[in-house]
């Protein structure tokens, strides 16, 4: 069987919950964070995931997504750098609102970050890391941040990155990415059963 990619997007941070663009900025999760992190964690050791013991695992080096593994019961993560957030540059920590009075009309999706990466570099990022999972053994399971997983999500299915801005992703979402009649597909998507 071909391997898939298990995404986790971190759980909730005072930025997160606010709704603050949180690129490279190293904010820590709330205890509501800490808490849902927990519950994945739980429901990854139970079956049909057993805890993942084969599974290759990494996590960007961000501290909430590397904080988020560690709960979750994945302190084997290996950090590496690719799965790191957007880098929003000038618009770091304004929430849509701000970016609204800024500049009317805005869409990140569309307009980038100035200062920041462009989407086609975040994309560059998201097809390495479709290259090593495609290329592993076994499944792999990432722990990222929101907007990078939907680029990879996009990608992962062939679409331009633009894509990514139809596939909403919440704080400490299980997605995998699979495949159907041997062509890439979506098997789960921002699953948070086990915060209900």
């Amino acid at each position: 069987m071909a391997p898939r990619i298990l995404l986790v997007r971190h759980g909730q941070t005072e930025w997160s919950r606010t709704g603050r663009h949180t690129g490279r900025t190293d904010v820590p999760l709330t205890g509501e964070g800490r808490r849902t992190a927990l519950l994945l964690g739980e429901r990854l050791a139970a079956a049909p995931w057993n805890g993942l013991p084969d599974a290759e695992v990494r996590t960007s080096p961000l501290l909430r997504a590397a904080a988020t593994a560690e709960l979750a019961g994945f302190g084997r993560a290996k950090e590496w750098d690719t799965l790191v957030e957007w880098d929003y540059g000038r618009y770091e920590g304004l929430t849509p609102a701000q970016l609204q009075e800024l500049r009317p009309g805005f869409h990140i999706w569309r307009d980038g970050a100035p200062g920041g990466e462009t989407l086609a570099e975040v994309a560059e990022r998201a097809d390495e890391v479709i290259g090593w999972a495609r290329s592993a053994p076994r499944d792999v399971l990432v722990f990222a941040h929101g907007h990078f997983l939907r680029v990879l999500g996009a990608r992962w299915l062939g679409f331009d990155p633009s894509f990514a801005a139809a596939l909403r992703l919440d704080p400490a979402s299980l997605s995998v990415l699979g495949w159907a009649y041997g062509a890439p597909a979506l098997e789960r998507w921002n699953d948070t059963a086990h915060l209900e």
